[in-house]
């Protein structure tokens, strides 16, 4: 039998069941106000970085436009500056938190074809990445361990993003804010 110790994953097996998302996760997470828990790490006018609860590697977030749109597109150039300058961010943050040794950000574009679990919101994945994080688990046990708890990554990065210049943070449980006006 395999088994992966992962004492943190209690908290979903015991969730309220009320919290669950109605409609559009990207769209009713950062419209919450409970951003640790939401897994907002940082926002700006036009789009905010929520880390991924299933990731890849410990780090793994989105940077996604608060527009509820599918098409790369039809997102209009302010939208667009504004999601890449909070990409830029995010980077720089997982660089400063994580140390990793590289970065791989990307869409899925063009719908469940593309590989997206939701397709009709566009959002771009960012994964740190160190040599050698392709180790024999995944590769002889098809088993990915995930080496930190969410909310100790969300902690880090958002340090992270606290120590950039013009961000502005409120509370111990809010999201860092950014504006790029």
């Amino acid at each position: 039998m395999d088994q992966v110790f992962a004492p943190w994953r209690i908290e979903w097996v015991e969730r309220d069941d009320e919290e669950s998302v109605d409609g559009c996760p990207f769209c009713v997470l950062p419209e919450r106000d409970a951003d640790r828990a939401s897994r907002v790490v940082a926002r700006s006018d036009r789009a905010f970085v929520l880390l991924n609860n299933y990731p890849y590697n410990p780090g793994h977030a989105m940077v996604i436009p608060r527009v509820h749109e599918g098409s790369y597109a039809a997102l209009d150039d302010a939208t667009l500056l504004d999601h890449a300058r909070l990409k830029q961010r995010t980077i720089r943050a997982l660089e400063t938190a994580l140390d990793p040794n590289g970065v791989n950000a990307g869409e899925n574009l063009g719908g469940a074809a593309a590989g997206g679990s939701i397709d009709d919101h566009l959002h771009t994945h960012v994964v740190p990445r160190w040599e050698g994080d392709t180790n024999f688990m995944p590769v002889v046990a098809e088993t990915k361990v995930i080496v930190e708890a969410l909310e100790d990554t969300w902690e880090r990065l958002r340090d992270a993003f606290a120590e950039q210049e013009g961000a502005s943070v409120d509370g111990d449980d809010d999201a860092v804010e950014f504006s790029f006006a």
